[in-house]
C-alpha cells in the first residue's frame, strides 16, 4: 500500500511560490514563506495519507466461463476501516486482449446502503477472441480526509475466464419455437411425401405430391393410395472451418472465424436434434482439430467446447491437404459444410480442384461471409486519388471473389453468401432442404 499526492496538493504547493516570490520582492525578509508554506503542505500530504481508510478485503467477482462478443459483467467490492470512510472509491484492473482490446477496465465503486465502510461497483467487457483470457492486476485507490493525498493498493487477481463460441443463437426464442414445431424437432413425426425412406402406403389426400401415388396399389385396393416416405436420420454431417489468415480478419468487431464458428454450431444443434450424426474439422496449413461425429444433443456442449479450441492461425490455407485429409476419413457418403474465405486467386484455384473432388461422393456445400468492408469501400464517395485506387482495388477483389462463387455453382456446390447475422439461418434452411430431397 502507498499514497502520492492528488492534484489539489500540487496546486496547492505550485501556488505557494509565486506567492512566495512577490512577498520576498516586497519584503525581502519573508523569503522563508515559500519554503514553510510547501513544508506544511507536505506534512499536511503525509498526515491526510496515514489517516486515510485502509482496505481490509478486496473481493472480485469473475465468471468462469463467458461467449466471445457477449457483454461480461465484472463485481468488484472493497470493505475499509478507519474513523473515516473515504467519499469515493475507483479502480483499474489489467486484463489480458482477449477479454479487453484496450487490455483494461475501469471501475467506480460507491458506497453500499447494507455497511457504511463497504463499497462495490461494476464493469462491463466484452471479450474479442476464444481461449483462456487471465485476469491481472487490480488497482484501488482513494483519497484521504483533506483530499491532499491518494491512497492506493495493487492486489494480483491470478484469476482466468475461459472465453467460448457464441451460441447465444441456439437460445434465442424463434430458434426454440422452430425447433418445437419442427419436423426435425423434439417430436418425431412422419414427413409426409418428402424424404428418401419409404415408411407406408396411406390415402391420398389433397395436398399430396401426385408423384407419390402407388399407381399399382391403388389398383389392388381399390382407391388412390401414396407412399409416405420418412426422411433418413443418421447421416454424417461435418463442419470444415478454415481458420488461417483470410478468416482472421475482423466483421463488425470479431473475427470472420468466430462469426462461422457460431453459425456452425447453431446449425449443429439442428442437426444433432435431428438424430445425424455430426462432427467438427478445422485446418489453416494443415488439418488441426478432428473430431469423433457425434449424436443426440446431449453431445452439443462438448461440440462447443472443442470448436473453443479453434485457434487463430495467421498463415495461408491448404486446402488440398486439408480437404484429402478430410475425405480419407470419410468412409460413407457425408454432407460437407465448408466455412472459408477466398481473395488469392491461385488459393482459391487449389481449393476448386479440392472441392472438385470431394463432390464425386460427397455433397458439399460452402459459406461465405460478405464482406461488408469492401463493399463500404466501393460505395463511399471518393476525396481524393488514394480513395480511388482503394475502390478500385476492392472492385477487384470483389470481383475475384463473386468468380469462384460462380465457378463453385457451375461445379454443383450449393454457395451460401451472406451477413453474419443471416448466415445461421440460410445455413438451417439449406440443411433442412437437403434432408427433405433426401439429397443424402
Amino acid at each position: 500500500m502507498n499514497f502520492y499526492p492528488t492534484a489539489r496538493a500540487i496546486w496547492l504547493i505550485a501556488l505557494g511560490a509565486p506567492i512566495a516570490a512577490i512577498l520576498a520582492a516586497i519584503i525581502p525578509s519573508l523569503w522563508a514563506i515559500g519554503a514553510a508554506w510547501a513544508l506544511m503542505l507536505m506534512l499536511l500530504l503525509l498526515l491526510d495519507g496515514l489517516v486515510a481508510a485502509r482496505a481490509n478485503a478486496v473481493q472480485l467477482a469473475v465468471a468462469n466461463s463467458t461467449e466471445i462478443g457477449a457483454p461480461m459483467i465484472l463485481g468488484l467490492e472493497a470493505i475499509f476501516s478507519g474513523r473515516i470512510a473515504p467519499r469515493s472509491v475507483s479502480g483499474n484492473l489489467g486484463l489480458d486482449d482477449r477479454l479487453a482490446e484496450q487490455g483494461t477496465v475501469a471501475f467506480s465503486l460507491e458506497r453500499s446502503t447494507a455497511a457504511k465502510d463497504a463499497f462495490s461497483g461494476q464493469a462491463t467487457i466484452i471479450p474479442v477472441r476464444r481461449g483462456i483470457g487471465e485476469i491481472g492486476r487490480l488497482w484501488l485507490r482513494w483519497k484521504g480526509p483533506l483530499g491532499l493525498a491518494w491512497r492506493q493498493i495493487q492486489k494480483q487477481s491470478g484469476q482466468s475466464v475461459a472465453v467460448m463460441p457464441n451460441i447465444s443463437a441456439v437460445r434465442s426464442p424463434t430458434v426454440q419455437m422452430f425447433l418445437r414445431d419442427s419436423v426435425f424437432g423434439l417430436l418425431a413425426r412422419k414427413i409426409r411425401g418428402e424424404g428418401s425412406e419409404f415408411e407406408a402406403l396411406a390415402e391420398y389426400q389433397p395436398g399430396m405430391d401426385r408423384r407419390s401415388i402407388d399407381w399399382k396399389g391403388s389398383a389392388r385396393h381399390r382407391k388412390l393410395l401414396a407412399k409416405e416416405y420418412d426422411a433418413e436420420r443418421n447421416n454424417q454431417i461435418i463442419f470444415a472451418l478454415d481458420c488461417g489468415s483470410a478468416m482472421c480478419e475482423p466483421i463488425d468487431g470479431l473475427p470472420r472465424i468466430d462469426r462461422a464458428v457460431s453459425a456452425a454450431l447453431l446449425t449443429a444443434y439442428i442437426t444433432l436434434k435431428a438424430g445425424d450424426r455430426t462432427s467438427l474439422f478445422s485446418f489453416a496449413a494443415k488439418p488441426e482439430l478432428s473430431t469423433p461425429f457425434l449424436s443426440g444433443s446431449r453431445n452439443f456442449f462438448r461440440l462447443q467446447q472443442e470448436a473453443a479450441t479453434i485457434d487463430y492461425r495467421h498463415q495461408e490455407s491448404n486446402y488440398t491437404l486439408a480437404l484429402s485429409t478430410l475425405q480419407s476419413r470419410l468412409q460413407r457418403r457425408s454432407l460437407i459444410i465448408i466455412f472459408t474465405d477466398f481473395t488469392d486467386p491461385t488459393a482459391a484455384d487449389l481449393m476448386l480442384e479440392a472441392a472438385g473432388r470431394l463432390i464425386d461422393k460427397h455433397l458439399v456445400l460452402f459459406v461465405v461471409l460478405e464482406d461488408r468492408e469492401l463493399t463500404s469501400i466501393i460505395d463511399r464517395s471518393p476525396e481524393s486519388a488514394e480513395d480511388v485506387a482503394r475502390a478500385v482495388t476492392a472492385q477487384n477483389l470483389l470481383a475475384q471473389k463473386k468468380l469462384v462463387v460462380t465457378r463453385l455453382r457451375h461445379m454443383g456446390i450449393d454457395v451460401i453468401e451472406g451477413a453474419h447475422q443471416d448466415i445461421g439461418t440460410r445455413l438451417i434452411n439449406s440443411y433442412l432442404n437437403i434432408k427433405r430431397r433426401g439429397s443424402l
